[in-house]
C-alpha cells in the first residue's frame, strides 16, 4: 500500500482505555497494510534504556525501582510504578513529561521515515493520545470503547493485576464518555473477536475513502 513518496502519510490515531481492545484494532489495521507506530512499546523501551529517563525515574520512584541483570540491562518494576501513579496523580503527570515528549520525537522520526517510504497510512497506537495534547497533526482519531466490566473481564485474562487495581487504573484514565465526544470514530467493542475484525474492516475502508478525497 503505496502513496506518492513526496506526500506525507494519513495519520490515524488510535486510543482507548485498559481493556478496550485498542491493540487488537491495531493489529488488525495492520495486517490489513497499515504501518504501525505503538507509542506505549516506545515509552516501555525507552523508560529502560533512556539515561535521561532511568534517572528521572529513580528522582521519583527511588533508586530500587530498576533491578540490573547480568548482562548490565536494566529491568523496570512497572507493577509497583503502576501502584504508584494511580494513586497519586502528581506522579503520573511527571512520569508523563518525563517520557511522552520523546516518544512524540520517535512518532515524528517514524513518520518521516513512512513518508521516504511512501506509506499511505501511518497508525499511532496510545493508551494516552488526547491527554498528551499531541493530537493536532493526526487526520483521523479512532476510539475503541467498551462496557467497563468486560474491559476489567479482559485485563484480568492479560494479567495486567487484580480487579480493584484494574479498576483504579480506569479511574485514573480519562473518561470513556469523554474520548468517545472527541474521537472522529468509534468503534464499539463488546462483541467477539470477529466482530472486532469486521468493525476494524469498516474502519479501514473509512480511511481509504478519506484518503481517496484527499487524492481527488
Amino acid at each position: 500500500m503505496k502513496r506518492d513518496d513526496f506526500r506525507q502519510p494519513f495519520l490515524v490515531g488510535v486510543t482507548g482505555g485498559i481493556g478496550s481492545g485498542k491493540s487488537t484494532v491495531c493489529r488488525f489495521l495492520s495486517e490489513m497494510g497499515c504501518a504501525l507506530f505503538e507509542a506505549d512499546k516506545v515509552a516501555r523501551e525507552q523508560q529502560e534504556t533512556n539515561p535521561d529517563i532511568i534517572a528521572g525515574m529513580r528522582d521519583l520512584f527511588g533508586f530500587d525501582v530498576f533491578s540490573e541483570h547480568a548482562s548490565g540491562t536494566l529491568k523496570l518494576d512497572r507493577r509497583r510504578v503502576a501502584a504508584e501513579v494511580f494513586i497519586n496523580s502528581k506522579k503520573l503527570q511527571a512520569l508523563n513529561a518525563l517520557v511522552h515528549p520523546r516518544v512524540y520525537e520517535a512518532f515524528e522520526s517514524a513518520r518521516r521515515q513512512a513518508a521516504r517510504q511512501g506509506v499511505a497510512v501511518l497508525v499511532k497506537e496510545a493508551a494516552i493520545l488526547f491527554e498528551t495534547g499531541r493530537t493536532g497533526d493526526l487526520d483521523l482519531i479512532v476510539v475503541v470503547a467498551a462496557d467497563t466490566e468486560l474491559r476489567v473481564r479482559r485485563a484480568e485474562a492479560k494479567g495486567l493485576g487484580s480487579r480493584e487495581e484494574i479498576l483504579r487504573r480506569i479511574a485514573a484514565q480519562w473518561p470513556q464518555e469523554k474520548l468517545i465526544e472527541m474521537a472522529g470514530y468509534v468503534i464499539r467493542n463488546n462483541g467477539s473477536l470477529d466482530e472486532l475484525r469486521k468493525e476494524t474492516e469498516k474502519l479501514y475502508a473509512f480511511i481509504m475513502r478519506r484518503i481517496s478525497a484527499i487524492d481527488r
